[in-house]
């Protein structure tokens, strides 16, 4: 079964102006699945990824260029960053839009051979995991987002042809080979996804001697998700310098593992903290990583509240980018210990929201958005406590109460 992607209408978009138009994204996030099934009947397809084909394309890339005339999509672009400055040439000549459609997963030398070559040519587009509605078959309009948070905001559930429960979606996460209908053993899936993304993306961007430090860098990581991030704890725990903390983060942020949700720089009287908070990207494989097997215990152990909160800020993450967004969030905490824990820019304001894992939640629990809301006075749209409830409504004095399920 193939699941309709938001980002499509993206896409869509971008090949009416740009002659080229790169997806990227993790791993296995199904780049070649929406390429080929929405454009491989109007466009050739050629994948990088066979090494004979990758072979010719480096030993000859006006040839194989010849040979796979545009339009074409050229899949695994980053095997053979040596054919962009043909297809940049090859451009100059046609600039006529939508006929080069790329994808890949390695992000570091794949931007940097895009940045170099095809500046000005290209729309540059990211593709995550399923987000909760198209996993539920029910993938939202490729409308502008400020429509998207005002349905948000009214509390307005979305439609879905089936029902993907809190702890299913947390425990599986997005990745679509879980959603596509076949049965898949999500623990053996996880432990092979990681593996590969070991061996072959960050053996490709780093020179990393000994893999299994990564890993368990990689599930410090994971376990840190939702928390404010402390670059000397991390790497001590790991095992490493600050410095080589900081460049495998970036490795692991580079590859659309991690968020990076920056603090709002604004202080509203108040002095912020300046860290960054980090968030994997998805919670099955966070809970993978953290060794979390049922929803049970993803849903009442002591990292619930984070893999909720993960889970939310996931989902608005893939609400910017599936429409060709950078998600313009950020998150507002005061030195006193007021906070938010996140901040959306919607229509020239500040949305604040807040997200509880509770099925009673109180009047308290909006404390945070309140203060917000009196500091950054007309700055500031109504607030929105996320909750694991089934009505939305109001909960305090500008502060709306909204189901996970609306998301």
């Amino acid at each position: 079964m193939v699941l309709g992607r938001t980002l499509s209408g993206a896409i869509a978009r971008a090949m009416r102006s740009f002659p080229v138009v790169l997806v990227t994204g993790p791993r296995q996030s199904g780049k070649t699945t929406l390429l080929r099934t929405r454009w491989g009947r109007t466009h050739r397809y050629v994948s990088l990824e066979n090494p004979d084909v990758r072979e010719r394309a480096l030993a000859d890339p006006v040839g194989f260029l010849g040979d796979h005339a545009p339009p074409v999509i050229l899949d695994e672009i980053q095997h053979a960053p040596g054919l962009l400055p043909y297809v940049k040439s090859m451009v100059d000549e046609d600039r006529r839009p939508g006929r080069w459609l790329l994808s890949g997963s390695q992000a570091f030398p794949l931007m940097q051979g895009v940045s170099e070559s095809l500046a000005g040519r290209v729309a540059v587009l990211t593709l995550l995991p399923l987000s909760r509605a198209e996993a539920a078959g029910e993938p939202r309009p490729a409308t502008g987002l400020d429509a998207v948070l005002r349905r948000l905001q009214t509390g307005t559930p979305a439609r879905a042809r089936r029902r993907v429960g809190i702890g299913r979606w947390i425990l599986r996460g997005g990745f679509p080979e879980l959603w596509a209908g076949r049965a898949v053993d999500q623990r053996l899936w996880a432990s092979s996804y990681v593996q590969t993304y070991l061996e072959r993306d960050v053996r490709a961007v780093l020179q990393v001697g000994d893999l299994g430090t990564f890993q368990t860098f990689v599930r410090l990581v994971a376990a840190r998700t939702g928390q404010l991030l402390n670059l000397s704890d991390l790497g001590r725990d790991a095992g490493v310098s600050q410095p080589t903390a900081r460049k495998w983060l970036q490795v692991l942020e580079a590859s659309h593992q991690v968020l990076l949700l920056r603090p709002w720089h604004e202080n509203f009287g108040k002095r912020l903290v300046k860290s960054p908070k980090v968030y994997f990207l998805d919670t099955g494989l966070a809970c993978f990583l953290t060794g979390l097997r049922d929803e049970e215990a993803a849903l009442s152990g002591p990292m619930a509240g984070a893999l909720f909160e993960t889970a939310v800020v996931g989902e608005l993450a893939k609400e910017h980018l599936h429409r060709g967004e950078p998600p313009a969030m950020w998150f507002w905490r005061s030195s006193d210990g007021q906070e938010v824990d996140l901040l959306v820019e919607t229509g020239g304001r500040l949305l604040p929201v807040e997200v509880k894992l509770t099925s009673t939640p109180r009047p308290a629990h909006a404390a945070g958005l309140t203060a917000f809301r009196a500091l950054a006075g007309a700055r500031a749209a109504e607030g929105l406590l996320v909750a694991n409830v089934r009505e939305s409504g109001a909960i305090a004095p500008g502060v709306r109460l909204v189901p996970f399920d609306v998301l």
